[in-house]
């Protein structure tokens, strides 16, 4: 193992406000720049945790677990929050365009870095495809003569070419999307609410109160076991909650905006999943067909006489979409740009432009998601399957990561820089550990579940392979003095 180096060097990663990051002698510019404001932090952090799939995904879960979904969502929610704060405590002690991967280098080893950092990618570039087709769907059905993959194609060109504009251009256009997100979820909430307690002006819905939580069979109609097979289905909606601790490298003040992103992501949970699914569920009763067949926020506002909810919910899931898309461009690429200036990824992903923008990486991202489009609509049941059942517990493998990774650096930070520990994990190191217990049972239960076991194996088989690769990479060419000081 390549001996790490010490984290009281100076940060490559972010020099302070205004201030560049090195980009390896390559390219026209100085490295990554502070572009992104607060604002944009803020509802990067906010937005981060409403992916499409809590729109979309959530009818399943209900289905299996009936109204102890909840219980499902409460689960894996704690899980995100203590993971955060883990990941919360490292970057705001050495905020890094890398973020998770490069602190894995760091505590960990290139082997982990590089593993962990590469699949990352890998995941972001299939949901590139995901989402750029999810979107084709909902744009082909307002305007039909534009063929989906015609829309695929356009909806992934616009956003690319916000990115290579400057990392300001992608903030701005991330802190608009996630405040449509931010605002319908919240009004959502506060609707329904009203609905269910039957004081909702104009709504000829009497209210059903908390009766739907149990006159359909129960709190847990299916049975305990069920609440398991729902953590399953809603785990990897999740994922994204630690794209502000990558954008923080890019920011104005990264310490303080991954200080707020961190203490109020138990809130944001809260409100956002919890909320919404609440409202859901005491709205209807959990086996009304409408949940499955409409989608279950579409059928929580017919249900209250909203008209044009299927529109109006299109419209928010096309948000979200284009929202992931636009977020998922930026991770996969600073990923690849970490990576770059890492050694572990070709040295041109680490060149930036002028205005500090990673051309090459962004480019090389989107490249591999144009292919996986292609692969969507060209072989849908065989290599797209592929691709994303063996990306899809991906989000599993970062989060056991980052908690083995924030073993560590919590002595190399209070050896080296005791000072940058400004956010602490609650009962260190108590809770780290019973949360790769949490995380462990959940890979462990998906190879013995049905629905989950391919998709588990198959991500197992990729991250072997990138593990062995790895290994294999290290022994071969071990990093030069450069590429030590940037790890």
């Amino acid at each position: 193992m390549t001996s790490q180096p010490s984290l009281a060097k100076e940060d490559s990663t972010h020099e302070g406000p205004g201030n560049s990051q090195p980009d390896g002698g390559n390219g026209g510019g100085d490295g990554l720049q502070a572009g992104l404001k607060n604002r944009h932090l803020s509802m990067i952090a906010i937005g981060g945790v409403i992916g499409a799939g809590l729109f979309v995904g959530s009818s399943s879960g209900i289905k299996a677990a009936g109204p102890a979904i909840l219980v499902s969502y409460a689960l894996v929610g704690a899980m995100v929050v203590l993971v955060m704060r883990m990941l919360g405590e490292m970057a705001v002690a050495r905020p890094a365009s890398g973020s998770f991967s490069a602190y894995a280098d760091q505590a960990l080893g290139r082997w982990a870095g590089f593993t962990i950092g590469w699949l990352y990618w890998f995941f972001w570039v299939v949901v590139l495809a995901v989402e750029a087709t999810a979107g084709a769907v909902i744009l082909n059905k307002w305007m039909p003569d534009v063929p989906q993959w015609g829309w695929a194609l356009i909806v992934m060109l616009v956003l690319t070419a916000t990115n290579l504009v400057s990392v300001g251009s992608y903030g701005e256009f991330e802190f608009w999307f996630a405040g449509i997100k931010v605002v319908a979820i919240g009004g959502f909430v506060v609707v329904g609410l009203l609905a269910v307690f039957g004081i909702l002006p104009g709504s000829d819905n009497p209210g059903s109160g908390f009766a739907h939580l149990t006159d359909a069979g129960g709190f847990m109609p299916n049975g305990a076991g069920a609440i398991l097979t729902g953590v399953l289905m809603v785990v990897f909606s999740f994922m994204g909650s630690e794209i502000v601790t990558l954008a923080a490298g890019e920011s104005e003040d990264p310490q303080r905006a991954v200080t707020k992103a961190t203490n109020s992501v138990i809130w944001r949970i809260g409100v956002f999943y919890l909320g919404s699914i609440f409202v859901v569920v005491t709205l209807l009763p959990w086996n009304d067909k409408s949940i499955v067949k409409d989608g279950s926020y579409v059928a929580a506002l017919n249900s209250i006489g909203i008209s044009h909810a299927g529109t109006v919910m299109d419209v928010i899931i096309l948000t979200a979409v284009l929202s992931c898309l636009n977020s998922g461009l930026y991770t996969a690429s600073r990923m690849a740009f970490s990576l770059g200036q890492r050694g572990d990824a070709p040295k041109l992903f680490a060149r930036t432009t002028d205005k500090g923008v990673p051309r090459a990486a962004i480019l090389g991202s989107v490249v591999f998601g144009f292919a996986a489009v292609w692969f969507n609509y060209q072989w849908p049941d065989t290599v797209f399957d592929f691709l994303l059942n063996s990306s899809g517990a991906v989000a599993l493998f970062v989060w056991l990561v980052i908690c083995f990774t924030q073993l560590r650096m919590r002595g190399i930070i209070l050896r080296e820089q005791p000072e940058k520990l400004v956010v602490k994990m609650w009962l260190f190191p108590y809770l780290t550990w019973v949360t790769i217990g949490m995380i462990s049972f959940v890979i462990v239960y998906m190879l013995y579940d049905d629905a989950g076991r391919k998709q588990m194996l198959l991500s197992l088989l990729v991250a072997a392979l990138v593990l062995g690769f790895a290994l294999v990479r290290e022994k071969v060419r071990p990093r030069s003095d450069e590429e030590l000081t940037r790890a």
